[in-house]
């Protein structure tokens, strides 16, 4: 009798697979999901030894319960990816400047430089090489540097789908760029552009880009409607664009699509500020208002003179015949001014950064400045750092402010500064600000600034929280509470303990969306006497249609907070049930 073979061992239906194949390789499949037919989505992975099989399927497997598996679908090459991100997903999410920008990196730099790639194989050594080569090819390191930006946003959206399990170009080391120091003009070289503004066409426009620093866009998007003579004051609230065209001659004129006779302009001509910070109402100056209303007279003469070539659009600034100011044009007539003034040469984007300029030199409050130039109160410091240069005018003027402090001679005409004796607090030149969000305190001490927004930064990570240092005079006459608001020592770290519960009319206790008990830092800053008792509490009926009762208990010991937290909760509860007792209503 033979004896019996032991029968073929079989995975169980989804499991992972290896073996030996026919052709000498080994071979692995791994089950890692369900395709959109419902079939398993089965991975095949191919090596020359059993144990380096073994590894790619332990890998996949990793991947697959830890959910950063490559999602099933099509093989993307980096060419494809790109392609299908710029024209389908951001081209439908982003303006049109940036989607230009968006389209210049794509087809000119990435797809010629990495698209043959496969998507999932590419290494963030790929990308350091190719943006070496960009640079060694000609590329300013700031191309270079736009370009990973780019890379990195399509490739963000790749890992999002699982079309990739990490993102290459976050892990890549960026092209430095040298952020060059702007130079900003001088009080005196603006006297001169201003001077020279008055002798051409549309002399407002300048004066407006030097004097209030609005944006290029901005000004060219301007219409009357904005402008209010009776109050003094410029609302921002569109951009411009700059054109798109095509050709109108079926391409028969052999130019470029901007300089066909018959060119169409494909884009509209201005967008909506993207931000409630840049749209902003800007007091100006009477002179540049008298300045707009004679713009205005002399718009009046050339619509009469252009007659039936005058198109109405309702701009401050246009063409001969009221089409909008093109972008490029505008640039143009930019350098323009700058060599017949006589003015060493800038980018017209150096007009903004001397207008935020002379908001320094001014002393203007930084809240204004932010509303000034329209930037979003989480990245206004770093604007202000990057736009407001310490000049050799505001040095000597600080300068100036501490001779004044120091040996009492006041050398700044008509400085609000006031002198040594007039303050009750210690004579120190700088007082350093910790900025807590939107909430400035100040100190006497530079090290007690910096430990409460040490502070500020462990417990609040996602806030803002640094240090500024103000002129001590400029705190007592800008900062909330005057002097008596300039902290010498440092507020003491507490805990306060919460619990917080809600009950309907009849008693029963209300679902919300709030902890019932919770702790949070309280450091004196937030209002000086939050609390200093273990435990009080207070019940109240909310008003409105619900009448809701609320108890709600605060403390700087927990067991205390608690057992008050019961007290409360039976107020409450006698509270919903008979509110005339508590005076809620007349009846009882």
């Amino acid at each position: 009798m033979n004896e019996s073979r032991p029968a073929k061992s079989r995975q169980p239906n989804g499991a992972s697979s290896i073996f030996q194949g026919r052709d000498g390789r080994w071979h692995g499949y791994v089950t890692v999901g369900v395709k959109d037919d419902g079939r398993p989505d089965r991975r095949h992975i191919g090596r020359k030894t059993r144990a380096e099989v073994t590894k790619a399927v332990r890998e996949l497997e990793r991947q697959r319960d830890v959910g950063s598996a490559r999602k099933v679908g099509q093989s993307w090459t980096v060419k494809t990816w790109l392609t299908h991100w710029v024209e389908n997903i951001a081209a439908a999410h982003v303006s049109e400047n940036t989607i230009d920008g968006y389209r210049v990196a794509v087809y000119h730099h990435l797809i010629p430089g990495l698209g043959a790639h496969r998507l999932e194989k590419l290494e963030p050594e790929h990308l350091e090489r190719f943006y070496k080569k960009m640079q060694e090819n000609g590329s300013a390191a700031g191309t270079a540097h736009q370009t990973h930006r780019t890379l990195r946003t399509a490739l963000n959206e790749a890992v999002r789908r699982q079309h990739l399990t990490s993102n290459p170009a976050s892990i890549a080391k960026a092209p430095r760029v040298e952020e060059e120091e702007v130079e900003p003009y001088t009080v005196e070289e603006v006297q001169q552009l201003l001077a020279e503004a008055a002798k051409h066409r549309n002399t407002a426009r300048w004066v407006i880009a030097l004097a209030l620093g609005l944006r290029q866009g901005e000004v060219l998007g301007m219409q009357w409607d904005d402008v209010d003579f009776e109050l003094g004051v410029i609302r921002v609230r569109r951009g411009r664009l700059r054109p798109r065209y095509e050709h109108g001659c079926g391409d028969r004129c052999g130019r470029k699509p901007g300089f066909c006779p018959q060119k169409i302009n494909t884009r509209r001509e201005t967008k909506n500020a993207k931000s409630r910070a840049g749209q902003r109402p800007i007091g100006v100056p009477e002179e540049l208002l008298q300045l707009l209303r004679r713009h205005k007279e002399d718009q009046a003469r050339e619509r009469i003179v252009a007659r039936d070539l005058w198109t109405e659009k309702g701009y401050v600034f246009t063409s001969p015949t009221g089409e909008p100011l093109n972008p490029n044009t505008d640039y143009h007539k930019w350098k323009e001014l700058l060599k017949a003034a006589g003015v060493r040469d800038a980018r017209l984007h150096d007009a903004r950064h001397t207008a935020a300029t002379v908001l320094l030199i001014l002393g203007v409050s930084d809240a204004v400045v932010d509303a000034v130039m329209g930037w979003e109160p989480g990245k206004s410091a770093r604007m202000r750092r990057r736009y407001q240069h310490l000049t050799s005018r505001v040095l000597r003027d600080t300068a100036d402010k501490v001779g004044g402090l120091l040996w009492g001679t006041d050398q700044t005409a008509g400085s609000a500064a006031p002198e040594a004796g007039q303050s009750p607090v210690p004579a120190e030149l700088v007082v350093h600000v910790a900025r807590l969000g939107e909430r400035r305190v100040p100190f006497l001490h530079r090290e007690h600034a910096d430990e409460v927004v040490a502070r500020w930064s462990e417990d609040w990570p996602d806030h803002t929280a640094e240090v500024e240092d103000w002129d001590r005079w400029r705190w007592e006459q800008q900062g909330a509470g005057g002097v008596s608001a300039i902290r010498d020592r440092m507020p003491e770290r507490a805990v306060v303990f919460h619990a917080r519960a809600l009950f309907l009319p009849g008693g029963e206790r209300a679902v919300t969306g709030l902890p019932e008990q919770w702790s949070a830092p309280a450091w004196q800053f937030e209002t000086d006497g939050y609390t200093d008792r273990a435990a009080a509490w207070r019940t109240a009926r909310r008003p409105g249609a619900g009448q809701e009762v609320e108890a709600q208990v605060r403390g700087t010991e927990k067991a205390a907070v608690e057992a008050a937290f019961a007290e409360a909760c039976a107020q409450a509860v006698d509270r919903a049930q008979n509110p005339g007792k508590y005076g809620d209503t007349d009846e009882w």
